[in-house]
């Protein structure tokens, strides 16, 4: 059986930490990276790219948006799912999002069984597990 793999991009270690956790739950492996820019470069080094991407909005070196635009231009990352994950609210920023290309938008703080309601509803729950 294949693992599933998800990465967290993230500039906050304990948010990484959590997310890893929750989605550990409905049957992900994940990698995880400091900001967008680095997780470019770890999903150019293995062999498949990730399932799932769960993203910050406010990191430094690139930030989430700049993250999920340059995602949606590389073929090899097509079916990557992306999620953003962030303290950012405001209607217009989940607008620019999703125009740019994020499947879903969650924001923080957010709860386990809404972060795995969310991927469930995605169809993103590898092992079935039902919250």
């Amino acid at each position: 059986m294949s693992t599933v793999l998800a990465i967290i991009i993230d500039d906050s270690r304990a948010m990484r930490l959590i997310l890893r956790r929750i989605i550990a739950k409905i049957g992900f492996d994940a990698v995880e990276a400091g900001d967008g820019q680095a997780a470019l470069d770890t999903i150019a080094e293995l062999t498949e790219p990730p399932q799932l991407a769960l993203v910050d909005w406010n990191m430094p070196v690139m930030n989430g948006l700049e993250f999920v635009t340059r995602a949606r231009k590389d073929p090899r990352l097509r079916d990557m799912t992306l999620v953003m994950v962030t303290t950012e609210s405001e209607q217009s920023q989940i607008v620019r999002a999703l125009a740019a290309g994020a499947h879903e938008y969650v924001i923080k703080p957010f709860t386990e069984d809404s972060m795995i309601d969310k991927l469930a509803l995605l169809g993103l729950t590898p092992t079935g597990a039902n919250p």
